[in-house]
C-alpha cells in the first residue's frame, strides 16, 4: 500500500492489490538442469531477488512489500547505495555489470530446495528513449548493457527473470535489442510475456507507459490484469492535495524533501500568466521564449505547463522539478512541483530514505533519483505477478 501524503499531513493510501493473493506454496528445486515444479505445502515459497542496475531501489523495494527477500542490487552510481540498502535490506555492489560474472551471482542465492530465484534489472533506458531517437550521438555502451544482462541470465539460470524499460526499446533501429534479449532468453528454455504498461491501470498516479517482461523456466507467465479503471485512476488531487502549500523557493519546515525550485522574476511572471492546465501557449506575447515562437518550438506544447487535479500526472523525469522541462507546475500554486511530491507521483512512501541528509541534499541531485527510478507500485505489480505465476505452476504441476 502505497501513501500519497503522509507524516504530518494526514495520509490517503494508494489502493494496493488487495487480497489477490495468498501465500499458500512450497517447492522444492529439481536439480540437472531441469525445470523446477512446486507443490503445494501450505505457503508461497521463499522468493530471492537479486537487481541489477539497481538505482535507489524502487523496483526492489515494490518486491519487498510484496513480501520477496531482497538480497543485492548493483549499480554504477555510488551515491545510490545508502537509499537501496537502507530501504531495501539488500546489499548494494558498485560495480558494472559488465564486470559482473554468473558465480559471483549465483553465490548471492541460499540455493535451499524451498526458494525461487528471480533475477531483475532495468537497463538504462536514455539510449531507447524518444529524445535518443533524435539525437545522433547515442552511447553504444549503454544499449549493449542488455546484452550484459542476458550473458549474466544464461550464466546464472534463474528460475524467473524481469525487465522494465521504455516502450521505444520494441522499435530501436540500431540494433534488435530486445529481440535478442527475448532470443537469448528462449534459448535457455524460458517462457518469455512482455506488454507495455500504462502505469494509472496500475494504480500509480502518472501517464507513464513502461514495457514490463517476465520470463519463467517454470511456465507461462504473465503480468496481472489491471488493477484500476479509468474511473478509479489516482489523480494529481489524490496525490498531493493534503501537502503544505509553498511559494517557488520555499521549503516545509517538517519535511526537507518538500521544498520547490526559486524562481527568476520573469519565470514568476510566466507562471502566474499559465492558467490551470495551461502552458506557455497561453502567455503573452512578451513573455514568450524566442525558441516557442519559431516553428519547432511549438511542438513543446506542455513545457512550462500546470497539472490538472483530477487526473494522473504526466511521467516524472530527472528534470520534473523544473516549470521549463514538461507540465510540471503546480495545478494552482506558482512554482514547479517540489522533490517530495515528485516521489509521491513516483508512489515512494513518504518513509522512504533518500539520502542520509535530505535537508542539504539539491534539487537536481533528488530529481535524477527519483525520476530514474522504477515506482516502487510496478515493482509491486510484477511481484505480484511472479506470486500468481507460481501459485498456478504449483496446481498445475
Amino acid at each position: 500500500m502505497w501513501a500519497a501524503a503522509g507524516g504530518d499531513f494526514g495520509c490517503r493510501v494508494f489502493g494496493g492489490v488487495e487480497g489477490v493473493f495468498d501465500d499458500e506454496f512450497d517447492r522444492e528445486r529439481v536439480t540437472m538442469g531441469e525445470v523446477k515444479h512446486h507443490k503445494r505445502r501450505g505457503k508461497l515459497p521463499e522468493i530471492e531477488v537479486v537487481d541489477l542496475f539497481c538505482g535507489i531501489g524502487g523496483l526492489s523495494y515494490g518486491m519487498k512489500t510484496a513480501g520477496f527477500n531482497i538480497l543485492a542490487g548493483y549499480d554504477l552510481d555510488w551515491t545510490c547505495q545508502y537509499a537501496y540498502e537502507t530501504n531495501t535490506g539488500g546489499k548494494f555492489f558498485y560495480k558494472d555489470v559488465k564486470e559482473v560474472e554468473g558465480d559471483e551471482i549465483q553465490a548471492l542465492y541460499s540455493n535451499k530446495k524451498n526458494t525461487i530465484r528471480v533475477l531483475a534489472g532495468c537497463a538504462p533506458c536514455q539510449p531507447f528513449s524518444s529524445y535518443a531517437h533524435t539525437n545522433k550521438h547515442k552511447d553504444e555502451n549503454k544499449y549493449n548493457l542488455l546484452y550484459e544482462f542476458g550473458r549474466l541470465v544464461k550464466q546464472v539460470h534463474p528460475d524467473i527473470v524481469t525487465m522494465e524499460n521504455v516502450p521505444a526499446i520494441a522499435a530501436f533501429k540500431l540494433k534488435s535489442v530486445l529481440g535478442d534479449f527475448v532470443k537469448a532468453l528462449q534459448d535457455e528454455g524460458y517462457h518469455v510475456k512482455y506488454q507495455v504498461v500504462y502505469c494509472p491501470d496500475y494504480g500509480i498516479p502518472q501517464t507513464r507507459k513502461r514495457l514490463v517482461l517476465l520470463a519463467s523456466r517454470l511456465g507461462d507467465i504473465q503480468l496481472i490484469s489491471s488493477t484500476h479503471k479509468k474511473e478509479e485512476y489516482v489523480t494529481v488531487r489524490d496525490t498531493i492535495g493534503s501537502l503544505p502549500p509553498l511559494k517557488a523557493g520555499e521549503s516545509c519546515p517538517t519535511d526537507p524533501l518538500h521544498r520547490c525550485r526559486a524562481l527568476s522574476d520573469l519565470n514568476l511572471k510566466r507562471i502566474q500568466a499559465t492558467p490551470y492546465g495551461g502552458s506557455w501557449k497561453d502567455w503573452p506575447k512578451e513573455l514568450l521564449l524566442d525558441c516557442h515562437q519559431k516553428e519547432k518550438g511549438k511542438s513543446f506544447g506542455s513545457v512550462y505547463g500546470r497539472m490538472v487535479w483530477d487526473e494522473p500526472s504526466p511521467t516524472m523525469t530527472t528534470l520534473c522539478t523544473g516549470i521549463g522541462n514538461g507540465r510540471f507546475g503546480h495545478p494552482e500554486q506558482d512554482r514547479a512541483i517540489s522533490a517530495r511530491e515528485a516521489a509521491l507521483f513516483q508512489t515512494f512512501p513518504t518513509t522512504y530514505k533518500f539520502f542520509p541528509d535530505e535537508q542539504n541534499v539539491s534539487l537536481s541531485k533528488a530529481s535524477r533519483y527519483i525520476g530514474n527510478a522504477v515506482p516502487p507500485r510496478l515493482g509491486e505489480i510484477i511481484a505480484e505477478s511472479i506470486k500468481q505465476h507460481v501459485r498456478n505452476t504449483n496446481r498445475n504441476g
